[in-house]
């Protein structure tokens, strides 16, 4: 394919839990637009190696790396590979999740911790020492949010803080690092990888685009931030149909 038809050639991109689901999709839409794409993971080394496979499929430079984004060390070994194999690095995407259901009040203290753990404080200690490279190169910075984080889930009281509180960290990281970073964030509504739920359809028929979000429109928010102008930073794009209306 031309430069053209692949516009990221020659950016070298990290995304965190990327192995499967919605950070799959993501190393995948990088890599069909060009870029060379590294992907951590933390238990899923099965899925890790079959995207990684994926990925070279692409005629890309792969990179499958095991990391904890809870732990500084960790992350430290993952974006040091990165720097050693690549000599830089344009666009972290910083996707790795957690998810749960609970009553409010029946939330542990440490539930809540390992919630923040994961989904506040891994995309800081991610960025936070991925910075030097980010700067350097002029980078960018994609957080993944949440429609969670932008209203209440009575039963995901934890989920949704720990994501608003990502969504601020978003804004705080775009003042605090231009002009030379850009960063944005996406926050994903109700989104299928082809699961077959009653629930899934209640939530597809209160959108307004009457379906639930895919993984690609997910990439595809990503991607534009990942493309448009460096100018534009300090922005949430919640993906979700409408739901959130």
């Amino acid at each position: 394919m031309s430069h053209t038809a692949r516009p990221l050639t020659g950016k070298r991109v990290v995304i965190t839990g990327a192995a499967k689901r919605i950070g799959r999709s993501l190393a995948l839409a990088f890599a069909d637009a060009g870029a060379d794409v590294a992907i951590t993971y933390r238990g899923s080394q099965q899925e890790a190696e079959q995207t990684l496979a994926d990925l070279h499929q692409r005629g890309v430079r792969a990179l499958a790396l095991n990391c904890d984004v809870r732990s500084e060390v960790s992350v430290q070994a993952a974006i040091s590979k990165v720097t050693e194999d690549w000599d830089g690095l344009d666009i972290l995407v910083n996707n790795a999740g957690a998810f749960e259901t609970a009553a409010l009040e029946d939330v542990t203290v440490e539930q809540w911790d390992a919630m923040f753990e994961t989904n506040t404080r891994g995309p800081f200690l991610v960025a936070k020492t991925a910075y030097p490279l980010l700067k350097a190169a002029h980078g960018r910075i994609v957080n993944i949010g949440s429609l969670g984080g932008l209203h209440p889930w009575a039963t995901h009281g934890h989920y949704c803080t720990s994501k608003a509180a990502l969504h601020m960290l978003s804004q705080t990281m775009a003042k605090a690092w231009a002009p030379e970073i850009s960063v944005n964030c996406v926050a994903p509504g109700m989104i299928v990888n082809g699961e077959v739920d009653p629930a899934y359809e209640h939530f597809a028929q209160k959108t307004p685009m009457r379906r639930n979000g895919r993984a690609e429109d997910v990439a595809a928010a990503v991607i534009f931030f990942a493309m448009a102008p460096h100018f534009i930073t300090g922005q949430l794009l919640a993906v979700d149909g409408g739901l959130g209306l």
